[in-house]
């Protein structure tokens, strides 16, 4: 690990968050508090794998810059501390946090289910007296996510409890009621990391589900799916009989969640990565990162009301603009002759295009590329990745994934983002997500848009290279990271 180099190592992300050191998981515990986004994770300080975990910290004004801080939570005599949330008791519900202030309530280890409190703003933490408050009630029995629900005048925790989906609530965060369990058609493995939150479409309100499952998902491994429905505050509805739904269509999106007490949005983020190869990733000295943070809103489609994402804005300041192209006529390949990089922004309308497959190149080089293709015959969209890292095959890295996504009348519109080592796709103005890890050569940078066996037509394409968030600016942030990990 060198000083000068640091957070700019081969495949460090350059925009999304990661650890300075050592492994990441699950995002957990986001929580908006007098003007700062706080982002806790599953972290182990002392290696990069997943053992012995912590609750890592880092706090950002605006969801693009991160400061990390001191670990939040240690393992204690229950254990380990896994996933969970952490809410504002403004009016000290529970008793621990007089005039107010923050709530953590996570799962040990051993699946019980533990909490802690905060009255600095979540910089030191102290944890109650009687933990655990909820005993193991089930194998896979972990990951409350806790929310206070107004016209009940309670607080409600979906939890996961193995094969099934379980609702809570309680009236201070101690002393807590079963009111639900359902199993919501699981496909194999367990449920993890649920979540429960309204949106509004047309002046309704309607309440999704998410909960990552751990197994066969579209991509293979993990994937994070999400139920539309009702609730009651103390009981969850929805219809059985609906399709499944995925928040994402690629391998690298899972444990997500999203920030609770933001006044005027919501916004998910989940890990980037796959348990089918997350130990085996060529970085270092950190293991994990984030997806970039998503705002979630409800849509009508021809199919029904769908979730949508939405990078925020606040994503633009990062952005310094290389080209901006319209009416394109494509046939074979179009190299784009000065516009490289290796973190990019991309939006581009497709109009038509009468070729079996179509689409974008980008960390392009002499052998590896990264590809954003649309199979017509198969009428999918997907994520290709080459990935032969100098450090060998990743064992078990999904070579091609994508989403169902019909174009004939309606324009394909792609919101791209590359990093060092990602690529996320939003399709059709975010109603799908894919979303994957690359590891390409640095020297990888070029970008080009393909047409095969017939034409494409681009009504119009912009691109942008993206600053990094660990700049000049963030040098005093960067030394103390340095400094922490180096112990």
């Amino acid at each position: 690990m060198a000083q000068d180099n640091f957070y700019h190592e081969p495949y460090r992300p350059q925009f999304h968050y990661s650890p300075p050191c050592q492994w990441m998981n699950d995002p957990n515990g986001m929580v908006y508090y007098e003007g700062e986004y706080h982002l806790f994770y599953q972290f182990n300080p002392a290696a990069m794998t997943p053992f012995k975990i912590h609750w890592g910290h880092a706090v950002s004004p605006d969801l693009v810059h991160w400061q990390t801080l001191p670990i939040a939570l240690y393992p204690d005599d229950n254990g380990p501390i896994w996933s969970g949330s952490v809410v504002v008791d403004a009016n000290n519900t529970s008793g621990l946090v007089p005039g107010g202030g923050l709530v953590a309530i996570y799962s040990y280890e051993n699946q019980s289910q533990g909490i802690a409190y905060s009255s600095d703003k979540g910089r030191t933490w102290t944890k109650y007296d009687g933990n655990p408050v909820i005993g193991a009630l089930a194998k896979d029995f972990r990951d409350p996510k806790v929310f206070w629900h107004e016209a009940s005048q309670h607080w409600v925790m979906p939890i996961a409890a193995g094969p099934e989906l379980q609702i809570f609530v309680s009236p201070n965060l101690i002393n807590w009621e079963h009111t639900q369990s359902f199993r919501g058609g699981i496909l194999g493995g367990v449920w993890e990391v649920p979540d429960l939150f309204p949106l509004e479409i047309d002046g309704e309100t309607k309440w999704i589900f998410l909960a990552s499952i751990s197994q066969l998902a579209p991509a293979g491994g993990g994937g994070v799916q999400y139920f539309i429905g009702d609730f009651d505050g103390r009981t969850f509805t929805y219809d059985t009989d609906a399709p499944q739904l995925w928040i994402d269509y690629g391998p690298d999106n899972y444990a997500g969640t999203t920030w609770s007490d933001l006044p005027d949005r919501r916004v998910y983020i989940g890990w980037m990565d796959n348990w089918q190869y997350a130990t085996s990733l060529p970085t270092a000295p950190w293991r994990g990162a984030n997806t970039l943070p998503r705002e979630l809103r409800l849509v009508r489609t021809a199919d029904g009301i769908r979730l949508a994402q939405s990078i925020p804005a606040e994503f633009e300041t990062l952005r310094q603009p290389l080209g901006t192209w319209d009416d394109l006529t494509v046939d074979g390949d179009l190299v784009l002759e000065g516009v490289e990089g290796r973190t990019l922004e991309i939006i581009v309308e497709i109009s038509a295009s009468s070729a079996e497959r179509f689409g974008i190149d980008v960390h392009r080089g002499a052998e590896n590329k990264t590809r954003i293709v649309y199979n017509t015959a198969q009428s999918k969209l997907l994520i290709s990745r080459s990935d032969q890292p100098a450090e060998g095959v990743i064992n078990n890295f999904t070579t091609a994934f994508g989403a169902p996504i019909p174009f004939s009348a309606e324009p394909l519109r792609l919101h791209i983002f590359v990093d060092e080592s990602s690529v996320e796709v939003l399709a059709q103005d975010g109603v799908f997500s894919i979303t994957g890890q690359d590891f390409t050569n640095a020297a990888d940078k070029g970008v080009a848009l393909f047409a095969e066996k017939g034409t494409l037509e681009v009504k119009h394409l912009e691109i942008y290279a993206l600053n990094s968030i660990w700049g000049a600016d963030s040098d005093a942030a960067r030394r103390a990271d340095f400094d922490f990990c180096a112990g």
